[in-house]
């Protein structure tokens, strides 16, 4: 009898180490993508970009987006200046339109990015996909994470900031940034 306790507190104690292990094996779902970019530090410009765009409020509600972020390393290839001149209330239209082109609707998980050849992005352009040399890229940034789930998305890190082209460059055709 003694045994057969054992036996089940042992298995119901397995079972429930289990339990907890799986759902922690997604920290960053219960976080909005905002709440994981701001707990990154490799994701401080992007978050302080997203701020000055006024964009937090919209990338925080109910989503479904897909993120592709770029680290403070991608934000730092930019020109000297660049980033600064961007934070300028000033030039906000400019950097919502920049930001929204980081922006997909929908979750987009990586097992379904490589299959796409472009995407729509929030800003209204399109954003070129494709596999080259074994690696995914989004125009001519590289992913280099995937699939950080989060409570309304999912973000891919990127190496580089993408930047618009075209007659929406400058004004976000679809953005919207927060009042």
């Amino acid at each position: 009898m003694t045994k057969t306790v054992l036996a089940l507190f042992a298995a119901a104690l397995t079972l429930s180490i289990s339990l907890q292990t799986a759902y922690a094996g997604c920290g960053t779902c219960d976080k909005t993508i905002v709440e994981n970019a701001a707990g990154n530090d490799d994701f401080s410009t992007l978050v302080a970009a997203v701020k000055a765009a006024g964009l937090a409020d919209t990338l925080s509600g109910k989503g479904p987006f897909t993120v592709f972020a770029p680290t403070n390393e991608a934000f730092a290839k930019l020109p000297k200046g660049t980033v600064e001149d961007l934070l300028k209330p000033e030039n906000k239209e400019k950097l919502v339109s920049i930001l929204t082109y980081h922006v997909v609707p929908g979750a987009v998980m990586a097992k379904d990015v490589v299959k796409l050849s472009e995407a729509k992005t929030v800003q209204g352009s399109d954003v070129r996909i494709k596999v080259k040399e074994g690696s995914v890229m989004v125009n001519k940034a590289k992913v280099v994470k995937t699939d950080i789930k989060s409570s309304n998305g999912v973000i891919h890190v990127i190496d580089t900031v993408i930047l618009p082209k075209g007659k929406n460059a400058k004004k976000g055709k679809k953005a919207k940034a927060d009042a």
